[in-house]
């Protein structure tokens, strides 16, 4: 077995003593006469007024505190604002509301919702610790959803920051039309345009900055990460100017290095406003008829930017909050060097399959038909002469159950070996520890359906650091098995080294070695039941044919092999 945390020195003890005080006190209760009435929630002063939040199997909660003024009238696509300070506390118990976003998926989206008033975050904190336990490092999570949707009320930080002794902050952040439009009308009004979405995330930062030490936190410790787009966002800060020195570690999980041209965006802008009724013009007035939209408006014109997706947004390369390909500018050098952790998941193509399945008639599993209709994707110009006949090739039905398992592989594959590329340009400038989540057991949130295996899915791995997580609004959480759990409990554990130090080990301890590109050297580690193990880059590399699609595909940037 390959044991990929160590101690850093006390977290069984410390919880040994909060659960020696919880049964101190519940004794005392008990025999109090009369009964004392119930204790106030932990109470913390930031800079706008004091928060109360509330205990629960020692962590201390604080949700919905708003980091920002409500982002609706003349404040829609404008960078956030500081909001307004209160002067009674703020009883922090429960979740802001999510934010605008498509429902295009279903159940794998949340749930429709028009409140653009959505500008709220979340502390999760050691108990202990919050009552003067000293400075503990601060990992600040994006959540993922293609930046189209998402909420931070499906990610419980409590055993991040219970096991792992550190203080977690989750953020609700404009997505799709609202947080990612570009329109030209907006360039005169003296603020950088299109990545609303992204300067929210900045203002948590910022935040973080200003007031997580008074949670127990370290200000000058802080890690940035995300899962998918969240992941993609963190990769902004890295590459960013305007995120320099707002933290310091980066956690990158299922997502690579993308974004939008600002010709590309503001085009899709344009025609969503034409779409509105809002003209063609870049002017004041159009800017103006633009914020008179209604929230439901907006929503139920989401699919209009694109001639065939409600997909309409993301990171725009804007020239100043991300100024150019992401890719490039670390192969340059010229980003904000810090320790990375980054890595994806065994399956990745699996979650779109699945989805396209869910919605199809009878939800009948995929064909091979559907085989040859992806295997003639890759006939474009970008593509050169033959590259279908080698795909399929390397991919024959024949070595595979049904079609449904050669498109994951092929999808998996592609968004796998373009990973390690990322991760390779990375690896060339700055520490970086790689992973593969490999449970192909991993509970799924798919209802069963004919011929469909989730295996290790996109967001397979979410469940194991952030217990309860169920994927959009399908309300189904499955539970771990024993040896899930086990684990679970490791990547925790991994994950909060990482926090603390910048390197998934454990002191004195080093089974996941750092990740240098290198083909026969070991430096992944794969994270599986009932162990996991380190495998070398030519390993990775055979099991997802990267020598194919490293033939096939353009990368912004590559290194020598």
């Amino acid at each position: 077995m390959t044991k990929i945390g160590g101690s850093r020195g006390g977290p069984k003890a410390i919880l040994a003593a909060a659960l020696l005080g919880l049964a101190t006190t519940l004794a005392a209760a008990a025999s109090a006469a009369p009964q004392p009435a119930p204790a106030l929630g932990p109470r913390v002063a930031t800079d706008k007024g004091d928060v109360r939040g509330f205990v629960e199997d020692g962590v201390a909660k604080f949700f919905g505190i708003p980091y920002a003024k409500p982002p609706v009238g003349a404040l829609r696509w404008t960078p956030p604002q500081e909001p307004e300070p209160w002067s009674k506390p703020l009883e922090a118990t429960s979740f802001g509301p999510q934010c605008l976003q498509v429902t295009t998926l279903g159940p794998f989206a949340g749930p429709q919702n028009t409140n653009e008033d959505c500008l709220y975050l979340n502390v999760f904190a050691p108990d202990a610790h919050l009552r003067g336990g000293g400075k503990l490092p601060v990992i600040v999570w994006i959540y993922g959803g293609g930046n189209v949707d998402g909420a931070s009320d499906g990610y419980d930080g409590s055993k991040l920051a219970r096991d792992g002794k550190t203080i977690v902050v989750t953020m609700n952040y404009r997505m799709n039309l609202v947080g990612f439009f570009a329109h030209p009308a907006l360039k005169a009004e003296g603020h950088p345009i299109g990545n609303y979405g992204i300067l929210d995330q900045l203002a948590v930062l910022k935040w973080v900055q200003a007031n997580i030490a008074k949670f127990g936190g370290d200000k000058s410790n802080v890690s940035l990460g995300g899962q998918s787009a969240g992941s993609i966002d963190a990769v902004i800060g890295m590459t960013s100017p305007l995120f320099k020195g707002l933290f310091h570690r980066a956690i990158l999980q299922s997502g690579i290095f993308a974004s939008i041209p600002l010709a590309t965006a503001e085009t899709r802008a344009v025609n969503m406003a034409a779409a509105a009724g809002c003209g063609n013009g870049a002017d004041a007035q159009t800017a103006k008829c633009l914020r008179k939209l209604s929230a439901q408006q907006i929503f139920d014109l989401a699919g209009t930017a694109s001639a065939n997706s409600a997909y309409v947004a993301g990171p725009i390369e804007d020239g100043e909050i991300i100024p150019g390909p992401m890719l490039a500018r670390v192969a340059s050098g010229d980003f904000n060097k810090m320790p990375v952790l980054s890595g994806g998941v065994y399956d990745d193509g699996a979650f779109g399959l699945g989805v396209a399945q869910y919605f199809r008639p009878g939800q009948t599993p995929a064909t091979e038909a559907d085989y040859d209709a992806r295997i003639a994707g890759f006939g474009g110009a970008q593509y050169s002469s033959g590259t279908q006949q080698k795909v399929k090739k390397r991919y024959p039905l024949s070595a595979y159950e049904s079609p449904y398992f050669a498109l994951n592989a092929i999808g998996s594959d592609i968004t796998l070996c373009t990973k390690r590329n990322d991760n390779r340009v990375l690896a060339s400038q700055t520490p970086l520890f790689m992973y593969q989540f490999a449970d192909r057991t991993a509970p799924t949130f798919f209802p069963k359906m004919p011929g469909f295996r989730a295996l290790a899915y996109h967001t397979a791995e979410l469940p194991y650091l952030f217990p309860g997580w169920h994927g959009g609004d399908q309300g189904i959480q499955r539970e771990l098995t024993k040896k899930q759990h086990k684990l679970s409990d490791e990547m925790v554990e991994a994950w909060s080294n990482f926090a603390w130090t910048g390197n998934p080990n454990g002191r004195g301890e080093s089974p996941w070695p750092r990740y240098r590109g290198a083909p026969n050297r070991l430096g992944i580690m794969e994270l599986n039941i009932p162990f996991s193990t380190v495998i070398s880059d030519a390993e990775f590399k055979a099991q997802h044919k990267c020598d194919l699609w490293d033939s096939v595909l353009t990368y912004v940037a590559t290194v020598p092999k």
